[in-house]
């Protein structure tokens, strides 16, 4: 019989995209993927490190992946595996820790899978680490995570992913094309384009040889894909361009996620953000003047050093007046080897909470409000294959999640339907698709 192997990932969906790849090395291999709840003879955790909480999963799923399967192989790869090796190799029961580069050579590492004493490193320095290795996501019928891009060269005080992945690379517009194509053929219905800094797309070797604007023109002509969503960009590199682009082309939709990190320009320039709020605005204004139907996703950190009330209650009033529809709300966390964690004045973690739980409750103003302004619209919904409770779920265009009663005939389909109301949980709800289909 094939050994077995399963999988766990914590953090974003370029680690899912990674994982995937990882998952299709080790079917090479000869291994079959189980569930993470079933006995294996390899666990893989894909470990994320933007946030302490983050770094604290790693150990409980280790420990749960062992109550599965006590003589488990534990793999663990990721950016908390690049940061901190051997932090990672004292939590009991881990046989392997592979850095940013070594992780795509795991399945090389484990043709012994014999328990060893010591837990065995590979790690190369960070800034050796610049060769891009492709990578999509499998196994939902619905949509695919394609990275397109890795590492970052901006050097915000709060973050560690430059540290953990290294500098900014990418693959070629050509290859990036193949692997559509490639994914289109699968019968997936939407890509949803991934990478660290995705907008400082086309550095190879250290030098720019593509823009983003040139990738998004190529892709926009892959047959076979329906809908083409960009994960997440810096303001400062969703140029004009870009925005006029995506409103007039095939593929792309009308749905932006552009982190803000901070309404209060003094706050961004502690943070060494590249613009400031006065940018963002412009942006948001750009949007909505072209494709007034548009998701716009916002990314704010609360509690950063420095942040006073009056800082915070900047970014809430700013956010709260800004044509946006929801809300990424992440509370600080000090990270080592950032000069965040050596700023002073510190905000307590109290505070630090209140002030999350206001912009929570902001985001959910902002959702409901940016659906409700749809009722009535019509729009094409791609249903998912979950279900719960008898109701299955999809999403618009714009990113506006919707719900029907479940049926296995509608799954990774684009179906018409009108936007009714919003429940009391806040999907929206539609008129019957089969009298759309039927008028």
């Amino acid at each position: 019989m094939n050994k077995k192997v399963a999988f766990y990932t914590l953090g974003c969906k370029l680690n899912y995209s990674e994982t995937s790849t990882i998952s299709r090395q080790f079917s090479k291999a000869g291994f079959d993927t189980v569930g993470f709840t079933e006995r294996a003879d390899v666990f893989v955790i894909n470990t994320c490190s933007v946030t302490e909480n983050a770094d604290k999963k790693c150990a409980r799923i280790v420990k749960e992946a062992l109550k599965h399967s006590p003589n488990a192989y534990i793999a663990i790869v990721g950016c908390y595996a690049q940061l901190k090796p051997d932090e990672i190799s004292s939590i009991p029961g881990v046989d392997i820790v592979l850095g940013a580069a070594e992780k795509f050579q795991l399945t090389d590492h484990i043709a012994d899978l014999t328990k060893n004493p010591k837990t065995l490193i590979f790690n190369t320095e960070i800034s050796q680490t610049n060769q891009f290795v492709p990578s999509f996501s499998i196994g939902d019928r619905t949509r695919t995570f394609l990275k397109v891009q890795d590492g970052c060269d901006y050097s915000c005080t709060f973050c560690t992913i430059p540290l953990a992945r290294g500098a900014s690379r990418s693959d070629t517009v050509e290859h990036v094309i193949l692997q559509a194509n490639e994914i289109a053929a699968s019968g997936v219905k939407e890509i949803v384009l991934t990478g660290v800094n995705l907008g400082d797309f086309g550095i190879r070797n250290g030098q720019r040889e593509d823009r983003f604007l040139d990738l998004l023109v190529a892709l926009d002509e892959v047959q076979g894909i329906d809908r083409i969503r960009i994960s997440s960009i810096e303001p400062n590199l969703l140029t004009n361009e870009v925005i006029n682009f995506v409103a007039v082309s095939k593929l792309f939709v009308p749905h932006f996620h552009i982190p803000l990190q901070s309404g209060s320009n003094k706050i961004l320039g502690l943070m060494r953000r590249r613009y400031r709020r006065e940018l963002y605005t412009e942006r948001v204004d750009q949007i909505k003047s072209i494709m007034p139907d548009c998701c716009i996703g916002v990314d704010v950190i609360v509690g950063f050093p420095g942040e006073t009330r009056e800082d915070f209650l900047d970014t809430y009033n700013f956010l709260n007046e800004l044509n946006i529809s929801y809300l990424h709300v992440f509370t600080y966390s000090e990270r080592e080897n950032t000069p965040a964690a050596e700023m002073p004045n510190s905000v307590p973690g109290s505070q630090r909470a209140d002030r999350s739980k206001m912009l929570h409750i902001l985001s959910e103003k902002k959702r409901r409000s940016f659906y409700e302004g749809q009722r009535g619209n019509a729009a094409d919904v791609l249903f998912e294959g979950d279900h719960k409770n008898g109701l299955m779920h999809g999403f618009t265009r714009n990113y506006i999640k919707v719900r029907t009663q479940y049926d296995p005939l509608l799954v990774n389909e684009i179906i018409p339907v009108k936007l009714i109301s919003v429940a009391s949980d806040g999907d929206m709800e539609i008129e019957e698709y089969r009298e759309i289909l039927n008028h």
